[in-house]
């Protein structure tokens, strides 16, 4: 251990206290850690992890073993005098190693860091392409759910009239952005729907029924976040329906504001 181990005074540091065979009886009372020589070297040997971790835990346990021997006997007697000798030659050789000491530490410190950023982006690189792959699956769930839901559109039940009635009537009093998102729907499904200019005219009676339940469903979920009851999109409501309209239209001729729908008025049966 730094060239004290081949001192001629390292004998009795070599192997632990024989504290029985000395007759030692209050040893364990004064020194709280045993150190010896053959302990370090088993300990830098061991493969289980209890091993050291680096060089200055080997240099504490080199001082525990001097320290020990000069704790537990007297100043006069021979191995406190060959402790504190064997002491001082390791302090000196230590200081000279201690640069190298340091310098190896700044290059385990250097490659642990550098270890740890690519474990750091390995995990990184790995987390993005769980993140592409789910954002996969979820498209392709959402195009299976918008097929369910086409399909369930087209066998949904004929819209009654009064139905369209109340429908129109929400679709008027709509908010201009929330108008224009009603009317991309209508767009979808019939591609000569125009949903531009400042009026426009729209034929809720010549909409396929998958487009009516569309709407009905957006003006829903539209009045549900509003805090609105969605009851609302039922009764009886022609009247105020061609009102809306009327008014609607007086504020588009003075106004120029933006695009509101008119109701064609729906025809009685013969």
């Amino acid at each position: 251990m730094i060239g004290v181990t081949g001192h001629k005074w390292a004998g009795p540091f070599m192997q632990p206290v024989d504290v029985v065979g000395l007759g030692l009886h209050d040893y364990y009372e004064i020194i709280e850690k045993p150190m010896d020589f053959s302990t370090i070297k088993n300990k830098m040997e061991a493969k289980d992890g209890s091993g050291y971790k680096n060089v200055r835990e080997i240099c504490a346990d080199v001082r525990l073993i001097f320290k020990n021997a000069m704790k537990y006997n007297d100043e006069r007697n021979d191995v406190h005098v060959m402790a504190k000798t064997l002491l001082a030659k390791f302090e000196e050789k230590w200081l000279l190693l201690l640069p190298k000491v340091d310098e190896e530490e700044e290059r385990r410190k250097k490659e642990e860091a550098e270890a740890q950023l690519d474990i750091q982006l390995a995990q990184e690189v790995s987390h993005a392409k769980m993140a592409k792959e789910l954002n996969t699956e979820l498209d392709v769930i959402g195009k299976r759910l918008e097929k369910m839901r086409e399909t369930v559109l087209r066998n949904c039940r004929k819209m009654s009239t009064e139905e369209k009635k109340a429908l129109m009537t929400v679709l008027t009093q709509l908010s201009p952005d929330d108008l224009n998102k009603a009317l991309l729907i209508v767009a979808e499904n019939n591609p000569s729907f125009q949903a531009t200019g400042q009026e426009v005219d729209l034929d809720i009676d010549a909409q396929s029924e998958s487009t009516l339940w569309k709407l009905k469903f957006f003006v829903k979920d539209l009045l549900q976040s509003q805090g609105k009851s969605p009851t609302s999109i039922g009764g009886n409501t022609t009247t105020t329906t061609v009102n809306n309209n009327n008014q609607n239209k007086r504020k588009r001729e003075t106004n120029d504001g933006p695009a509101k729908p008119s109701q064609k008025k729906n025809k009685k049966p013969s």
